[in-house]
């Protein structure tokens, strides 16, 4: 039987800029705050990590710097996603060979692949490295949206962990759960979301509201873990406000603000990505104030 590549809460961590390159000094520093409040899992070179800005050199120095700054205090998954097989593969292999416990594969985007498409996309990925591979279906960003079926069908090959569920779709959860082995794990891809998909089974989340909250979010995901749905539903009901404004403009744009407003990184954004609009900006300062987090 598959284990779980973490359970509880992951971090897709933002990804700290200079002027002219990446930050690493601060993204270590990032990293030993969510070590230090107990978030389980790191989740590199993503969507909230603004991978698709990275170069190759870039994407590769992040890697290693988590790998490195993480030393095996919680697994590091690294974002390997792209809408070209063959790149896809290569990028997985070159995360494991840097290090990465993990590789999280998004549906390829714009080519808009059928499920048997999918099927052999995922397929030749998962056969090119010997690490556990996550899907991540996230069809408001790619156009594609993965069946239960097609996760079925996946979650025969050894290397295929489990699934990112960002679809917003219960009944794909609920059917996709009961098609699938027990060892086909899923972890909410959406923060608001996390309890609701963790009473249906899911073992955790990778999580936007970590970058900012790391210790509510793993307190909600533990509670959910012991069975506490009582508690873990009242702690999702707190985060409410705060996840809902990490998303009023598009990931990562609120979050690597807020961390900006925190002091933890600079609020350097690639484009096409840009900074927040003034009005919005102070709405989120007056939450994250309400929060006690500036």
């Amino acid at each position: 039987m598959k284990q779980p590549v973490f359970t509880g809460s992951g971090v897709a961590i933002v990804t700290p800029f200079t002027s002219d390159g990446v930050d690493y000094a601060a993204l270590s520093d990032l990293l030993e705050f969510q070590l230090a409040n107990g978030t389980d899992a790191v989740i590199v070179c993503g969507t909230t990590g603004e991978a698709a800005t990275m170069s190759a050199a870039e994407r590769a120095r992040t890697i290693e710097t988590a790998v490195r700054t993480v030393d095996g205090r919680v697994p590091v998954i690294a974002g390997t996603g792209a809408n070209c097989t063959a790149t896809a593969a290569a990028q997985s292999r070159e995360a494991a060979a840097l290090g990465a416990d993990a590789v999280l594969v998004v549906t390829p985007y714009y080519n808009k692949a059928t499920q048997r498409g999918l099927v052999r996309h995922y397929q030749a990925v998962a056969d090119a490295v010997t690490r556990p591979v996550i899907l991540y279906n996230v069809p408001s960003r790619t156009g594609v949206k993965c069946a239960a079926e097609t996760y079925a069908a996946l979650s025969a090959h050894p290397n295929i962990a489990g699934v990112k569920e960002a679809s917003g779709d219960f009944a794909l959860i609920q059917k996709t759960r009961e098609l699938c082995p027990e060892d086909f794990y899923i972890w909410s891809g959406n923060d608001d979301e996390t309890a609701p998909i963790m009473l249906l089974g899911g073992v955790g989340v990778i999580s936007v509201a970590a970058n900012v909250a790391p210790a509510a979010m793993a307190g909600l995901t533990h509670a959910c873990l012991k069975g506490d749905f009582v508690t873990a539903g009242r702690l999702q009901l707190r985060l409410r406000k705060l996840c809902e404004a990490l998303f009023w403009e598009v990931n990562p744009i609120p979050v690597k603000t807020a961390l900006a407003l925190m002091g933890r990184c600079r609020e350097i954004l690639r484009p096409p990505l840009c900074e927040m609009e003034e009005d919005v900006r102070e709405r989120l300062r007056a939450v994250l104030a309400e929060y006690g987090l500036v």
